[in-house]
């Protein structure tokens, strides 16, 4: 969703009759959410199934992306790299599927 100064409002994912809406940390939340502080741990971690990790990598990467772990295979499978976010969070994005065969 569009917002203001060509910022996102906020985004939708959505799976079937499912959504997960994503957005800015905003002063009307009060003291209920806070962006991290930059170089502190977040407390929780955010991981986005990809069908291809290292082209989703690659157009992160072009864009400025901060990549805070590069991308790798892992040994228990899937391919993912991990990136901060504009407000402190951080996210993983990788091919590992917990529910394939």
């Amino acid at each position: 969703m569009p917002g203001e100064g060509g910022r996102v409002a906020h985004a939708e994912l959505t799976l079937g009759n499912g959504m997960i809406m994503l957005g800015d940390v905003k002063p009307e939340y009060g003291r209920l959410v806070a962006a991290p502080v930059k170089g502190n741990p977040v407390t929780r971690g955010i991981y986005v199934m990809v069908e291809d990790a290292d082209a989703q990598y690659t157009r992160a990467k072009a864009t400025g992306a901060e990549i805070v772990l590069d991308i790798k295979t892992q040994d228990y499978g899937g391919r993912d790299y991990t990136a901060r976010d504009l407000e402190g969070h951080v996210w993983t994005f990788g091919t590992y599927d917990p529910w394939a065969s």
